[in-house]
């Protein structure tokens, strides 16, 4: 943390290059024993070796592999060649016919070709090609063993969730994944764990911003002008921030909801809080990374009238209607408006949606029946991709070009070539859903219209990461009385003690003296660039990260956060995993940047036309970042390809 990209520390200080206990290895390829380990873990094995893309090698596991993961070396080198414009090799024709092929395994994909079979029978020959080691796209598992018990962390989507309520199609396959999302969030979670402990969420102050690092603890257990008494604040910026905490003032008074609701969807929340609440620079610095966590770019680049609608303060006394504004019939995307879904959180957040997926279209490939079950089972990758199965699963093979066989008004084949270890390789299918990301698609396609390549290539996804550190134990939170934090300058802006859920025979670390995962969450937008041009330089700055400078960040800013609880991050950090996403969330309308128009013209709705027997998924088709877009999308795609109606 002290420059963002270095450390004011030693690295020895900080526990860098400590020698891993065990590293078991079979030619770039994980070995099964690595199931059991009990110490610090093992890191990612070497993409440049031939066996490390046979999925059907012993010990292939990849939710095992730490050090730099998400998109991971050896998952976006080849997409990235296509797009510069290197020639491909010569491809090998594999001879396979499908009635489905499906280019992407995150939750989309695997809901397409799920759709697909229900819709036209068990005997469907379906593939599904994804370019990274493992299956889920986003829905990442992160798994560990620490003290000789599993340890699970969600490397990418967090939980069911949706500021809306689920739609017919993704309501209905989470149902019949077995998932009673209120039942079990009842059953399984325990959202005041934390609490009952006597922890609560504190605020770190860095130096850089702040000039002092002070941590401030107890947010939600008392009024904001005590909890900020020691803050290294201004009188007036105390002041300024209980004002907008706690105040129910109207600050458009005179004006209509409908006036007002129109004027906050054309400014920034900053804009807001600078402009018309007349909060001043140290306030705007301690709300800045507060949008964070949902647009993945800062208080500048969200409008006001969207943070109104996710809950965040300053809007109590502003007597604000729920419904959409005048305004192309925009609806801010928040709770505050349609209440939005039921929320669950597994152990692996929805990776474990995407397990119930792969387990319903190959059951051999997970062991058990029931949800519960799941958590704990041990993917069997060796059977994802078996000759004579109806539904097949190829990682690590990644699609560079897709075409109708022939005229796409009456083409009745589709042709898929896709690199995998440096080969190329074209299958053939009746039907192909791309549930890749959308951006990619006019590199795939390029005989798609001239208007819908351009509005593809607008859908620029936002960067993000997700870290997973494994502690040995957690008693510096404990002493420090902290279980979350938000880190308002940080190198990651959150950090958060995993969630305690307890699954089938899963269970959540109890006690401080026993080891835990900690969530860290890093956004690298650039604030004060338009929200697309900052996921344009956050993504050129993720891809060009070693991990040796996360883990350095990441080390220093734990240490600084919690050098009051006697953390000591040579001592205890067992293992990291950086989930790093350049292409993470799906991009949502912006009324700040985004034109105006009737939403039949936005560029998600022009992108995802159906071209041929090409169909187009994914959650950046819906244009919203959230599992219930991606299965609807889904279910879309598939029905334009059948010919029936989506729901």
């Amino acid at each position: 943390m002290a420059n963002r990209d270095g450390c004011s520390r030693p690295g020895a200080d900080l526990g860098e290059g400590r020698e891993i206990a065990r590293r078991d290895f079979l030619q770039g390829t994980l070995l099964a024993a690595a199931t059991t380990l009990g110490g610090p873990l093992l890191k990612a094995y070497a993409l440049d070796s031939p066996v490390a893309t046979r999925q059907d090698a012993p010990g292939y596991y990849p939710p095992l592999l730490t050090g730099m993961r998400g998109s991971h070396a050896g998952s976006f080198e080849d997409a990235h060649a296509l797009r510069d414009g290197r020639a491909l090799p010569a491809p090998e024709d594999l001879r396979e016919t499908y009635d489905l092929i499906v280019v992407g395994g995150g939750i989309s994909g695997l809901a397409a070709a799920h759709f697909f079979r229900a819709r036209t029978g068990a005997a469907s020959r379906i593939l599904v090609l994804d370019n990274h080691d493992d299956f889920g796209g986003h829905a990442k598992r992160n798994e560990f063993q620490l003290g000789g018990r599993m340890h699970l962390l969600n490397g990418g989507t967090l939980e069911i969730d949706s500021p809306r309520p689920y739609a017919p199609a993704p309501a209905g396959l989470i149902k019949e994944l077995g998932i009673d999302v209120e039942a079990l969030s009842r059953k399984v979670e325990q959202p005041k764990f934390y609490e009952q402990q006597g922890l609560t969420t504190g605020i770190f102050f860095d130096r850089e911003t702040f000039g002092a690092d002070k941590l401030i603890v107890g947010v939600g257990t008392m009024p904001y002008g005590k909890l900020l008494a020691e803050a290294p604040l201004s009188e007036r910026a105390r002041a300024d921030i209980v004002r907008i905490q706690e105040g129910s003032i109207d600050f458009m008074a005179g004006s209509s909801s409908a006036q007002k609701k129109d004027r906050l969807s054309r400014i920034s929340y900053r804009d807001f809080l600078r402009d018309v609440v007349k909060a001043g620079p140290a306030t705007i610095a301690f709300y800045q990374c507060h949008t964070h966590g949902e647009w993945g770019v800062g208080i500048d680049a969200v409008s006001a009238l969207d943070c109104w609608g996710f809950g965040m303060p300053g809007f109590k006394g502003m007597r604000l209607e729920k419904g959409s504004i005048a305004r192309m019939g925009y609806t801010p995307a928040g709770y505050e408006d349609t209440g939005g879904s039921p929320t669950l959180h597994f152990p692996d957040g929805n990776a474990t949606i995407a397990r119930l997926l792969v387990r319903s279209l190959i059951p051999d490939a997970i062991p058990g029946r029931t949800v519960e079950d799941l958590i704990t089972s041990r993917a069997d990758y060796s059977r994802l991709d078996r000759s004579g199965s109806p539904v097949r699963i190829r990682l690590n093979s990644t699609a560079v070009r897709v075409r109708n066989m022939g005229d796409p008004g009456v083409a009745h084949q589709v042709e898929v070539s896709y690199m995998q270890a440096g080969k190329l390789y074209t299958v053939r299918g009746a039907n192909c859903v791309l549930a890749c990301w959308n951006v990619m698609i006019p590199y795939l396609c390029p005989e798609l219209p001239s208007e819908q390549k351009a509005a593809l290539h607008s859908l620029v996804k936002t960067p993000l990461v997700y870290t997973s550190v494994a502690l040995r134990n957690w008693e510096a939170f404990a002493k420090l009385r902290i279980y979350r934090v938000r880190a308002l300058n940080g190198y990651h802006t959150s950090i958060h003690l995993n969630e305690k859920v307890d699954i089938g025979e899963y269970r959540s670390a109890s006690a401080p003296q026993e080891p835990i995962l900690v969530h860290l969450q890093r956004t690298p937008c650039k604030p004060g660039l338009p929200e697309h041009e900052q996921n344009k330089a956050g993504r050129a700055e993720l891809l060009a990260t070693p991990f040796a400078t996360f883990e350095r960040n990441i080390r220093e800013q734990l240490a600084r956060t919690l050098a009051g609880g006697g953390f000591d991050p040579a001592r205890d950090i067992e293992a990291i995993t950086v989930n790093r996403w350049p292409h993470g969330y799906a991009p949502e309308y912006n009324p700040l940047f985004d034109p105006d128009g009737p939403p039949e013209r936005r560029p998600n709705v022009i992108g995802r036309a159906r071209f041929g027997r090409i169909s187009i998924a994914n959650s950046d088709a819906g244009g919203a970042a959230y599992t219930d877009s991606a299965i609807l999308q889904a279910d879309r795609a598939v029905n334009e390809l059948l010919g029936s109606k989506a729901g």
